[in-house]
């Protein structure tokens, strides 16, 4: 069963606008909500904001929902002029730009302890253009931040969950496909008040897009 694991009630609601036959229920502190789409079953697990509830979320969808595979929707700050507002983006690789060993394993920044290469490789199934995804536990308008992102890491779009999930799902053996539509874009003005002002342009975007997504992850099954 394809899993989408979400953090916002905001992000989850173009999704399940979307569903059918839909219940509700809460197990560790995170709503899950199951039903059909496109005829098929699928359930969504709203996870929260940040690495920890993603991952915890994720965990909890392969363990007990018996994820098949992970698809993670939503809204993302956008890092450069390659992404515009409201349009979605596919995410080819994730790196927890967060995640800082340099001094110890003298690896490359956001290179986890497991692996050797600090971007890990997400499915991908050409629905949109293709955009590299830096994740932290972050939001902010951090000049710092922002030049680990684009000089050294070259991303294109930063969250705060992505990375996480890719993680878990590298681990279980688990597909994992992550869509992205830009709520701000830096350099645009305040992050907070771009966020707040796209966001329901982003959920419109994404309303219109879910049944493709959902279908083309389910392509050769």
């Amino acid at each position: 069963m394809t899993v989408f694991v979400i953090a916002m009630d905001s992000e989850a609601e173009p999704l399940i606008d979307n569903m059918t036959e839909t219940a509700r229920s809460r197990a560790y502190g995170k709503t899950v909500v199951t039903g059909k789409l496109c005829g098929e079953k699928c359930a969504a697990v709203i996870c929260g904001v940040g690495k920890v509830n993603a991952a915890a979320g994720t965990q909890y969808a392969i363990d007990t929902l018996k994820a098949d595979k992970i698809v993670n929707v939503g809204v993302a700050g956008g890092l450069n002029g390659g992404v515009e507002v409201a349009h979605i983006y596919g995410i080819s690789h994730a790196v927890q730009y967060d995640f800082d060993l340099v001094q110890l394993n003298h690896t490359a920044i956001g290179t986890l302890d497991e692996f050797t290469d600090n971007y890990l490789p997400l499915c991908t199934r050409g629905l949109y253009p293709l955009k590299k995804l830096g994740t932290g536990d972050r939001f902010n308008d951090s000049v710092a931040d922002y030049k680990l992102l684009t000089e050294v890491l070259g991303a294109d779009i930063r969250d705060m969950e992505g990375g996480a999930m890719a993680q878990v799902c590298a681990h279980a053996g688990i597909p994992f496909y992550s869509f992205k539509a830009i709520s701000d874009v830096a350099g645009s003005g305040s992050t907070t008040e771009q966020f707040k002002n796209n966001l329901n342009a982003c959920a419109v975007r994404l309303n219109g897009e879910i049944k493709n997504i959902f279908a083309a992850v389910n392509k050769y099954e």
